[in-house]
Protein backbone atom coordinates (compact mmCIF):
# COMPACT_ATOMS: atom_id res chain seq x y z
CA UNK A 1 0.00 0.00 0.00
CA UNK A 2 2.75 2.42 1.15
CA UNK A 3 4.45 2.37 -2.76
CA UNK A 4 1.21 3.03 -4.22
CA UNK A 5 0.45 6.38 -1.63
CA UNK A 6 4.35 6.66 -2.40
CA UNK A 7 3.81 6.84 -6.19
CA UNK A 8 0.57 8.90 -6.11
CA UNK A 9 2.44 11.93 -4.13
CA UNK A 10 4.84 11.30 -6.89
CA UNK A 11 2.67 12.29 -9.26
CA UNK A 12 0.76 15.17 -7.43
CA UNK A 13 4.18 16.51 -6.58
CA UNK A 14 4.88 16.81 -10.10
CA UNK A 15 1.73 18.05 -10.69
CA UNK A 16 2.16 21.05 -8.77
CA UNK A 17 5.20 21.91 -9.96
CA UNK A 18 4.66 22.20 -13.16
CA UNK A 19 2.86 25.69 -12.15
CA UNK A 20 5.28 28.55 -13.03
CA UNK A 21 3.57 30.42 -10.76
CA UNK A 22 5.20 28.93 -7.76
CA UNK A 23 7.30 30.93 -5.64
CA UNK A 24 10.79 29.57 -4.48
CA UNK A 25 9.66 28.88 -1.29
CA UNK A 26 6.37 26.79 -2.67
CA UNK A 27 9.28 24.98 -5.33
CA UNK A 28 11.34 24.22 -2.67
CA UNK A 29 8.86 22.55 -0.47
CA UNK A 30 7.31 20.68 -3.02
CA UNK A 31 10.99 19.40 -4.17
CA UNK A 32 11.50 18.36 -0.79
CA UNK A 33 8.55 16.74 -0.26
CA UNK A 34 8.75 14.90 -3.88
CA UNK A 35 12.86 13.86 -2.91
CA UNK A 36 10.89 12.33 -0.13
CA UNK A 37 8.73 10.13 -1.63
CA UNK A 38 11.38 9.09 -4.25
CA UNK A 39 13.24 7.86 -1.64
CA UNK A 40 10.55 5.66 -0.64
CA UNK A 41 10.68 3.92 -4.14
CA UNK A 42 14.39 3.98 -4.46
CA UNK A 43 14.49 1.12 -2.24
CA UNK A 44 12.49 -1.07 -5.22
CA UNK A 45 14.11 -1.62 -8.27
CA UNK A 46 10.15 -2.76 -9.50
CA UNK A 47 9.72 1.07 -9.82
CA UNK A 48 12.63 1.47 -12.64
CA UNK A 49 9.37 1.49 -15.21
CA UNK A 50 7.44 3.84 -13.46
CA UNK A 51 10.52 6.42 -12.95
CA UNK A 52 11.47 5.93 -16.64
CA UNK A 53 8.10 7.07 -17.73
CA UNK A 54 8.47 9.97 -15.54
CA UNK A 55 11.83 11.10 -17.47
CA UNK A 56 10.09 10.57 -20.45
CA UNK A 57 7.42 13.23 -19.48
CA UNK A 58 9.68 15.44 -17.79
CA UNK A 59 11.88 15.22 -21.27
CA UNK A 60 9.00 16.48 -22.94
CA UNK A 61 8.00 19.07 -20.30
CA UNK A 62 11.74 20.98 -20.98
CA UNK A 63 11.18 20.93 -24.63
CA UNK A 64 8.27 22.30 -24.52
CA UNK A 65 9.03 24.80 -22.11
CA UNK A 66 12.51 25.76 -24.41
CA UNK A 67 10.52 26.15 -27.41
CA UNK A 68 7.67 28.73 -25.28
CA UNK A 69 11.24 30.24 -24.38
CA UNK A 70 12.86 30.56 -27.40
CA UNK A 71 9.07 31.86 -28.66
CA UNK A 72 9.45 34.96 -26.44
CA UNK A 73 11.03 38.23 -27.59
CA UNK A 74 14.20 38.81 -25.89
CA UNK A 75 14.96 40.82 -23.32
CA UNK A 76 11.16 40.88 -22.33
CA UNK A 77 9.88 39.53 -19.59
CA UNK A 78 8.10 37.19 -20.89
CA UNK A 79 11.12 35.56 -21.69
CA UNK A 80 12.83 35.84 -18.57
CA UNK A 81 9.72 34.06 -16.93
CA UNK A 82 9.46 31.35 -19.64
CA UNK A 83 13.53 31.07 -19.20
CA UNK A 84 13.33 30.46 -15.20
CA UNK A 85 10.64 28.14 -15.35
CA UNK A 86 12.66 26.27 -17.63
CA UNK A 87 15.31 26.23 -15.16
CA UNK A 88 12.97 25.09 -13.18
CA UNK A 89 11.69 22.39 -15.13
CA UNK A 90 15.20 21.23 -15.85
CA UNK A 91 16.30 21.02 -12.14
CA UNK A 92 13.03 18.52 -11.88
CA UNK A 93 13.74 16.76 -14.69
CA UNK A 94 17.89 16.20 -13.63
CA UNK A 95 16.36 14.87 -10.13
CA UNK A 96 14.00 12.61 -11.50
CA UNK A 97 16.80 11.52 -14.28
CA UNK A 98 19.09 10.62 -10.81
CA UNK A 99 16.59 8.60 -9.47
CA UNK A 100 16.27 6.20 -12.43
CA UNK A 101 19.42 5.96 -12.46
CA UNK A 102 19.80 4.67 -9.36
CA UNK A 103 17.47 2.31 -10.01
CA UNK A 104 18.83 1.26 -13.39
CA UNK A 105 22.10 0.75 -11.13
CA UNK A 106 20.33 -1.50 -8.73
CA UNK A 107 18.58 -3.57 -11.49
CA UNK A 108 22.65 -3.82 -13.26
CA UNK A 109 21.99 -5.21 -16.96
CA UNK A 110 18.47 -6.00 -18.64
CA UNK A 111 18.52 -8.45 -20.99
CA UNK A 112 16.87 -7.62 -24.21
Amino acid sequence: MHRYVARANVEHYLGILKDAGLTMQQRSTTISLLVVELDKLSNDAEHLEFAESKVAVSRQQVAQAASIRDSAPAGTTQRQDAERHLIHLENVHTLLDDFCHRLRNKVGPRSV
